[in-house]
């Protein structure tokens, strides 16, 4: 859908120049004067517009643009204005951008410069509409247990996790590195009618494989060399909460095996004991690995898989999220200052298009360790207060 423009011209023939020249881009309004143009700016949403500065009934001089301009935050606060102004009449065109203009283009009008200009312009205004997206979300608390986002992909993903924690069935949770899949799974689990129980988080690729079985069902004392006690495994410390397997596709067959019993039966043996333990745990696992071609492969066991993948979320890359990413870096610069202690800061226009721009391939966690290194760059070089931010 082409974006809306107002365009606010007396000369016609300059109108029906500008409808002519940029119907194909933008869907284009015309208003001859200051009255008119208001009418259009309150019964309509128009990001941008143009403002001939010299309109009825003092055609020949600024006095009823820039009166206009003066006025827009109060008759369309978010549009953003591009002044048209005469060839040598820089003075005015700069107290046109003092009042709040975002750019000014010359007569007699340059179709191509004017489109360069209104292309910035709007990409501008996305960027603005975007931020106040934010500050509502924030202040309204619009978010899901921290997971921030508005685009379709993440509505979807929102759904899913109020349905998963709905339920009590194994969720399975897939994604690239850095798209949040940890966050997901607390999610469900704040939802989850076990919120006040616990939620035990196990990294499965972190563990050594000496280790696992006993860390995941726990050993009697004497079980092994150097087990001087009891200990309670990680599982067994989840009862009447959920467990978390990060990274599930790094488990090795033979725990693949004893996991599996774990989710048929809800039982656990400790390691070295023989007493059968019944457990009540939710299990929610994620992996970033195609877990199908690893069970072609004879990687990960069929049985498990189909075991854990009974509710799939699958977590969209950053780059296929594009609205979120200035969401998000508002939201990641502001946690930042808050931790140092610094005043607010923002971003330059320059930095909010290299956000805009760059594919993002570590998804959030590099969208937020690269504000945490330029956040703590920029302490060295500015006393606090708000600096615009440069490029990331």
């Amino acid at each position: 859908m082409k974006k809306k423009l107002l365009v606010i011209e007396d000369e016609s023939a300059v109108a029906k120049q500008l409808r002519w020249g940029l119907n194909k881009e933008y869907n284009v309004s015309i208003a001859c004067d200051v009255t008119e143009a208001e009418r259009c700016l309150k019964a309509d949403s128009f990001p941008v517009a143009t403002l001939d500065l010299g309109l009825p009934p003092f055609p020949d001089n600024p006095s009823q643009g820039l009166s206009l301009l003066e006025r827009m935050h109060e008759i369309s606060p978010n549009t953003r204005v591009i002044v048209i102004t005469g060839n040598d009449d820089h003075e005015t065109a700069m107290k046109a951008v003092r009042l709040g203009a975002a750019d000014f283009c010359s007569k007699p009008i340059d179709l191509k410069l004017l489109k360069v200009i209104l292309e910035r312009t709007f990409k501008l205004q996305e960027l603005e509409e975007a931020n106040r997206q934010l500050r509502h979300k924030v202040l309204e608390g619009d978010n899901l247990c921290g997971i921030l986002g508005m685009s379709e992909p993440m509505k979807r993903v929102f759904e899913a996790i109020r349905i998963a924690a709905d339920t009590d069935f194994p969720v399975l949770i897939t994604g690239s590195t850095g798209t949040g899949k940890e966050m997901a799974a607390k999610a469900i689990h704040n939802l989850s009618k076990r919120s006040n129980k616990p939620l035990v988080i196990i990294n499965c690729g972190a563990i050594p494989e000496s280790l696992m079985e006993s860390e995941l069902f726990g050993h009697e004392k004497g079980a092994f060399t150097g087990a001087t006690s009891t200990l309670i495994g990680r599982l067994e410390q989840a009862d009447g909460g959920t467990v978390f397997l990060d990274e599930v596709g790094e488990l090795p067959l033979a725990m693949q095996v004893k996991l599996l019993r774990f989710l048929q039966e809800s039982t656990i043996e400790r390691l070295g004991g023989r007493k059968t333990i019944k457990l009540d745990v939710r299990v929610l696992a994620a992996t970033n690995k195609d877990l199908e071609k690893a069970v072609e492969k004879g990687e990960f066991r069929k049985d498990l898989y189909y075991r854990l993948n009974v509710l799939n979320i699958s977590l969209p890359d950053l780059k296929d999220r594009h609205e979120d990413v200035i969401l998000l870096a508002h939201r990641f610069l502001a946690d930042e200052a808050k931790k140092l202690k610094r005043a607010r800061i923002g971003f330059s226009s320059d930095a909010l298009s290299a956000l805009s721009s760059h594919n993002w391939p570590g998804n959030v966690r590099e969208l937020q360790n690269r504000i945490r290194r330029r956040h703590c760059h920029s302490k060295k070089q500015y006393s606090n207060g708000p600096r615009p931010w440069s490029c990331p």
